[in-house]
């Protein structure tokens, strides 16, 4: 399958200032990408790609004062198939995880493992290390907070999440890769395009999601406890701690977001879109 999948953003800029993004695709996706089209537009605005220390690519992008508008659109081939499930898959022990994988079992700015491990031990300590556990943390999470883009708050916690009981995809997330982490199993932050493709219509989209990563069976799982469900055509954009470490825009300076449209859906082959014209 083929999915269209893309943003458009503009913002006003009051003074000089700097921008960073964190909206291009994981590596190892690009090799999917059929095609991509990448424009800024802008008084006095330039960039430059790079990579930050968890292998994302990001750009750093210099404005002047004036609208800033940045838009990318492209096609992804997609197997089509759900989410990869591996239940077999087990904890592997402290010991023999590998150095790289390591910090993702520290506690970061949202995920505070040492406010919430009594309560993973308590949980879920007597669940098999492995797959299991993972998704019994999932199947909590879900079941514990209730979704709502009304309860969306830049400042909440995974502690705070699970005091309150209510949050959006990234507060689901957050509290899943704390326990986890918690539970000596790393885990990572993630997020991406979403789109509704195999599920029912949904009046009110977000193409935009995060979900999480776990590090079981010596390589890296993914897991969604916002839908717990496995799902069709998930894209990754950027992988990190948690949300401080990927946020879509990072602004040095005061602005206005005029504008945030977010496209991911299923299209046509190419190649017979292509020959139909």
């Amino acid at each position: 399958m083929f999915i269209r999948y893309g943003y458009r953003i503009e913002f006003d800029v009051f003074q000089p200032m700097t921008i960073l993004t964190a909206m291009d695709l994981v590596a190892e996706r690009r090799t999917d990408v059929i095609d991509e089209d990448w424009r800024m537009d802008g008084s006095g605005v330039s960039f430059q790609v790079f990579n930050d220390a968890f292998g994302n690519t990001r750009r750093r992008i210099e404005a002047e004062p004036g609208i800033v508008s940045l838009e990318s659109v492209g096609t992804i081939y997609d197997t089509g198939y759900t989410d990869p499930w591996a239940p077999a898959a087990r904890q592997v022990p402290a010991g023999e995880l590998p150095t790289e994988v390591l910090p993702f079992l520290l506690g970061s700015r949202y995920c505070e493992t040492d406010l919430l491990g009594n309560e993973a031990w308590r949980l879920f300590g007597q669940i098999e290390g492995g797959w299991a556990r993972v998704q019994a943390v999932c199947d909590f999470v879900h079941s514990h907070l209730t979704f709502g883009y009304g309860y969306a708050r830049t400042t909440r916690t995974a502690a705070e999440a699970y005091q309150e009981r209510v949050g959006v995809c990234r507060d689901f997330t957050h509290l899943a890769v704390a326990l986890c982490r918690a539970l000596n199993i790393p885990a990572r932050y993630c997020n991406g395009y979403l789109g509704d493709i195999g599920v029912p219509f949904n009046p009110s989209p977000m193409d935009f999601n995060a979900w999480f990563e776990a590090y079981i069976g010596d390589q890296w799982y993914l897991f969604d406890a916002r839908h717990n469900t496995p799902r069709i055509g998930r894209i990754t954009v950027a992988r990190g701690r948690d949300a401080a470490d990927i946020p879509m825009l990072h602004s040095f300076g005061p602005h206005n977001l005029s504008r945030f449209e977010v496209i991911t859906e299923e299209v046509a082959d190419p190649a017979l879109r292509i020959a139909a014209e």
